[in-house]
């Protein structure tokens, strides 16, 4: 059961208004207290945290709804439960549910692994994460990069951020036109210095 020192009021708010996974949320969130943490409000989530740190948030999706730990990549996973929600996502690692019968009969399994998350938070634990350069720069885009000088100058003075949000943007058509396509919209926004969502 939560204690009322506990609950944080834009998640009991979050939790009432839900149209979906109401039970489920609730069980979660009460798994999660459990284990010590202190419930916010983040990203328009419930999230929970030690020492300010975030472990986990509790989050909801048509199909499913979900415990994404942040530092999920380094958890050792010994079950085969936690999900890459992309091949892009580094770091965040998803445990997916459909009802609540779910949660309960993972709830000792689940406390392990946040006990383990807490744990990787306290030893300082980081994931290494890939560089822009580690990323491979779609043919059609690095063709457009070597025609035009004043274009490869305007991708590369842009964040880490923004150059992997094209190149994953640009990368992700399986046809070559369709990637082309991409490209030459976006060439003009990239020499403005924006990224893609700019």
């Amino acid at each position: 059961m939560t204690t009322n020192s506990k609950i944080n009021p834009k998640v009991e708010e979050f939790l009432s208004k839900a149209q979906k996974w109401q039970d489920e949320y609730g069980k979660l969130r009460n798994i999660v207290l459990s284990c010590g943490l202190t419930e916010e409000f983040k990203w328009m989530h419930p999230c929970y945290t030690f020492e300010g740190k975030n472990i986990v948030l509790i989050h909801g999706f048509k199909e499913y709804c979900a415990l994404l730990f942040t530092k999920g990549a380094l958890l050792k996973d010994p079950n085969g439960i936690l999900i890459q929600q992309t091949e892009n996502v580094q770091q965040g690692r998803q445990i997916r549910f459909n009802n609540v019968q779910e949660i309960v009969a993972l709830e000792a399994i689940l406390k392990a692994y946040i006990y383990e998350a807490i744990e990787v938070e306290k030893a300082g634990l980081k994931v290494i994460k890939k560089e822009t350069s580690d990323f491979t720069i779609p043919e059609e885009f690095q063709k457009k990069l070597d025609e035009n000088p004043a274009l490869k100058t305007a991708f590369e003075t842009l964040t880490p951020g923004r150059q992997r949000a094209y190149i994953f943007y640009f990368a992700q058509p399986k046809q070559s036109k369709t990637r082309e396509s991409r490209v030459e919209k976006y060439i003009p926004q990239i020499l403005e210095g924006k990224g893609l969502n700019d």
